[in-house]
């Protein structure tokens, strides 16, 4: 009897001992699972056990490995509309994930202009109301930055309502939105942006070696590290936030606006822009979930400092093919090129690092395949880096997808400066995507364009449309060499668009350094 008892408690210890099966956040209630490709899923279990995984018919097994963790494919499946449930087996353990449709999964990074929330856009009392898509749905991904890759996620799907729309990132959601209405097919969204975040914290360490100026600022920051103080810096901060308290008091008593509120400083290696650290939080634990594609908005931070917004056409280029090596396919990815800010432009040209890190996300459509972008310089606002429009955004990077990535018969955006060539006095500007023909917008003469010669001073130029192309000149320059149009952080006059309605990229013929440096 004792023997027995000693035996029955000796399995029960070692039963507590197994490794529990579990499955990533992303396979989780509310799911949507990529149609037309072969789905991965995964998860961990006991070593060296069976498991099956079940769905909409299919049956699939394999052993885990000696880490616990395993990987089935599923054939591909068809779009469907219809909540299933997908079960895992690992020997007398099992889960269930139930509500899970098929279709088109887009990731949605970047930093603030992404996660801009739906009830922070314009008109959410009208957007709340009409927000009744059960087939579409979102997963905001909370998880932290992190010095190395992580295998999950934190957060979870969320199916759009009414009550639950106004914390969708609304240009993931528009976009998202006009894809469904489009196709007429389930959407999943895996929305991962965090406000501030400078592109090198969205790319693998490793493929980041090859830039000094990113290597020597992380150098910066592991320097200050080694002198970090914990209990110092929260000592400070908890003096900073009574002194916050006060003001927050008194300007309360007066009718003025709080002041912001203070935040404790991080530990340098676990700031969200220490390099590679939210590709390690926030991209890596989805690889390689089923995607159509990405949606991407970011620059805003690499935009403030001249020598790195000149850098930034490579670090897009670059990240773009690491997340494509990291899934193992050539995915679409679509950026927004950042919107018109501050105050409007003066002279012909404003050599503002903004321009250049639209020149960047330009170059990138050219340099990369089944990249696309949406033009928005004529959306931004004046006083807010944070544009309330972001109905108009998530159009414009659907037009895209629905153009290029699912072939339907439309005009993808605005026109794309393409070549040009010298006749005499004047030079001619080709463009690509210029719909059904180039127009000024708004009706009168084009604005923005500037002309320079040798000698690399710009004056405004006059600007004609003639068939496909536009014909640039000026008197104060009889033999031009280089053109630029809409070059400056808000060119508020730009107005070369196509008969569709989408604004034409700025661009610049020429590849002079900045005037400042």
């Amino acid at each position: 009897m004792r023997r027995s008892l000693v035996f029955i408690v000796g399995l029960l210890l070692v039963g507590s001992l197994q490794a529990e099966l579990e499955l990533p956040k992303a396979f989780s209630d509310g799911m949507v699972l990529q149609r037309d490709q072969k789905v991965p899923v995964w998860g961990w279990t006991e070593p060296g056990t069976k498991v099956v995984v079940s769905f909409a018919g299919q049956k699939r097994s394999v052993e885990s490995g000696a880490d616990g963790r395993f990987m089935v494919w599923l054939k591909k499946m068809k779009a469907s509309a219809k909540p299933r449930s997908l079960k895992v087996v690992s020997g007398s353990d099992s889960v269930e994930v139930e509500n899970v449709l098929v279709g088109e999964v887009w990731l949605c990074a970047g930093q603030s202009n992404m996660r801009l929330y739906v009830d922070e856009a314009q008109d959410f009392d009208k957007e709340k109301v009409a927000a009744n898509h059960p087939t579409i749905r979102m997963f905001v991904d909370v998880s932290h930055p992190n010095l190395k890759p992580q295998r999950d996620s934190r957060g979870e799907w969320k199916v759009c309502s009414p009550e639950t729309v106004g914390k969708f990132y609304a240009t993931a959601y528009f976009f998202g939105r006009d894809i469904q209405k489009e196709l007429g097919v389930p959407v999943g969204l895996i929305a991962c942006a965090w406000g501030g975040t400078c592109i090198e914290t969205w790319t693998p360490l490793a493929s980041l070696e090859k830039f000094p100026s990113v290597m020597a600022s992380k150098a910066k920051a592991d320097a200050k590290a080694k002198t970090y103080d914990a209990a110092a810096e929260k000592a400070r901060y908890v003096k900073r936030l009574e002194d916050w308290k006060k003001k927050a008091r008194l300007a309360k008593a007066e009718g003025k606006k709080a002041p912001r509120k203070p935040r404790m400083k991080k530990h340098p290696h676990q700031s969200e822009n220490y390099p590679g650290n939210l590709f390690n939080g926030r991209i890596h634990p989805w690889i390689p979930y089923g995607i159509r594609g990405a949606i991407w908005y970011q620059g805003e931070c690499n935009s403030y400092v001249m020598d790195r917004a000149l850098l930034y056409g490579d670090l897009l280029e670059n990240m773009i093919v690491q997340w494509r090596k990291a899934w193992g396919e050539e995915f679409p990815f679509y950026a927004v090129q950042l919107p018109s800010y501050k105050a409007p432009q003066v002279e012909p040209v404003e050599d503002d690092p903004r321009a250049f890190v639209r020149e960047g996300v330009l170059r990138a459509m050219k340099d990369l395949p089944k990249v696309g972008m949406a033009v928005t310089v004529d959306i931004g606002e004046i006083k807010s880096n944070h544009p309330k429009n972001k109905q108009e955004v998530g159009r414009r990077l659907a037009q895209q997808a629905l153009a290029k990535t699912y072939g339907k018969k439309i005009v993808a955006g605005g026109s794309i400066y393409e070549s040009m060539k010298k006749d005499g006095g004047k030079i001619i500007l080709k463009f690509s995507d210029v719909g059904s023909g180039l127009v000024a917008k708004g009706g009168g003469s084009l604005k923005t364009f500037a002309v320079a010669g040798a000698d690399r001073k710009f004056v405004a130029a006059d600007a004609e449309i003639v068939g496909d192309t536009v014909v640039v000149s000026s008197p104060a320059v009889p033999v031009p060499v280089a053109v630029r149009y809409a070059w400056a952080i808000n060119p508020a006059e730009c107005n070369l668009s196509n008969k569709e309605g989408f604004p034409a990229s700025p661009f610049r013929t020429d590849d002079w350094p900045p005037m400042e440096q």
